[in-house]
């Protein structure tokens, strides 16, 4: 049969992320190619207990269909969580509960962009970003960070001399870079797209995992209640349940609300309740907290291993927050060789080119941290490293 299929779906890419991991599923293999968090961590006698009180008190009311906006009591939550953390003044009505952070992005693609349209992105940027975007056949504008945020020149640049529909960007704990946007950054990037009336399409995974505690200010709030802000459990609660929302002003909502309806009616609603009973018998912040005490030994056994390891002309960054380390490489060495090299040794990491839009980023590398032990960083660091030697003393 002769399938004709989308020129869409013809013109987006695999996930690289996803078929690498599909490799990394042996055993055998120390991964720090995804970005999975530790199970050891999910808190899955908690859930139990909460699933079982959910389906004992209210079983067929959980279990039947439900609205597409989300179960009122975790949307109430996530609006009076914006209010403890931020200082922000959130109605539960422009929140909308999403299967994880991920579906957020296309549901905003879906209610902004036309074949041909431009979006803003960081450079580096998310993967999982640009493929989303790149479904509804956009072009990129990409803008690159430097140590505080989005470079405000090229910024400006960007926005004097072409039309973007939104600018997409991670201000805590970039993924991949690990950046975290200074305050002043945020002010000024808030400042630049209200100017230009630009939205700010901003991803906040990562923003519970601050290794200092410290719950900084969404550019949203800079923005007179125009920002659109998404939110993840994936990081802190479970990523297999896959609960995320998206909180927006009334106007896009309601776009927002359409998109969703038509892509699935309505998030699970049976996780949903479980989460809402998990909030509410359990302390979170405290989950919170230990998972960040145990990530940050975790990054700082990578980054010391790594000073002892690798060449000085080898950069990479100290991670205050989030998963991942992001590597840059000596000149001449490549991302791609490299993993090749480790992957033969039974070592995963990733390569840093599918986060740039347009091409670029191949003598950089992402590796995580959380998803491992001691014993398994510091023995596949070490393997990275002697890699790293083989590939640069090998004859060309």
């Amino acid at each position: 049969m002769n399938h004709r299929y989308s020129e869409r779906i013809c013109s987006t890419q695999k996930s690289f992320i996803r078929e690498i991991l599909k490799v990394t599923a042996n055993p055998e293999i120390i991964s720090f190619a995804g970005g999975l968090p530790n199970p050891n961590l999910i808190d899955d006698e908690g859930i139990q207990k909460a699933a079982a009180a959910v389906l004992k008190e209210d079983g067929k009311t959980a279990l039947q269909y439900s609205t597409t906006e989300g179960h009122p009591p975790l949307r109430e939550w996530i609006a009076e969580r914006y209010r403890i953390r931020y200082g922000l003044t959130v109605d539960a009505d422009n929140i909308l509960i999403t299967n994880g952070s991920q579906q957020c992005l296309d549901l905003v693609g879906k209610v902004y962009l036309d074949k041909g349209d431009a979006v803003i992105v960081e450079d580096p940027g998310y993967l999982g970003a640009i493929q989303s975007f790149s479904m509804f056949q956009a072009t990129y504008l990409p803008v690159p960070l430097d140590e505080e945020g989005p470079d405000l020149d090229c910024l400006t640049g960007v926005l004097e001399t072409s039309s973007a529909k939104f600018m997409y960007g991670i201000p805590n704990s970039q993924n991949p870079s690990g950046i975290t946007y200074s305050e002043n950054r945020r002010r000024d990037l808030a400042s630049e797209l209200c100017e230009h009336e630009i939205p700010f399409l901003e991803d906040d995974a990562y923003g519970e995992l601050q290794f200092d505690g410290v719950a900084r200010k969404p550019v949203s709030a800079y923005m007179d209640g125009e920002g659109i802000l998404t939110g993840s459990f994936s990081k802190i609660f479970s990523p297999g349940m896959r609960m995320g929302w998206v909180c927006a002003p009334d106007a896009v909502m309601e776009k927002i609300l359409i998109a969703k309806q038509a892509s699935d009616l309505h998030s699970n609603y049976l996780s949903q309740r479980i989460l809402a009973k998990y909030l509410e018998e359990n302390d979170i912040d405290a989950h919170i907290a230990g998972i960040n005490k145990e990530y940050r030994k975790r990054a700082e056994w990578m980054v010391s291993k790594m000073d002892k390891c690798f060449p000085d002309d080898v950069h990479y960054t100290r991670p205050t927050g989030g998963m991942f380390v992001w590597l840059t490489l000596p000149e001449g060495v490549s991302s791609g060789e490299l993993f090749e090299a480790a992957l033969k040794r039974n070592v995963a990491i990733l390569p840093g080119t599918p986060f740039y839009a347009d091409g670029g980023g191949n003598s950089t590398v992402r590796v995580n941290f959380s998803n491992s032990d001691k014993e398994e960083i510091e023995a596949g660091i070490e393997i990275v490293a002697d890699v790293l030697d083989e590939i640069r003393n090998s004859p060309q």
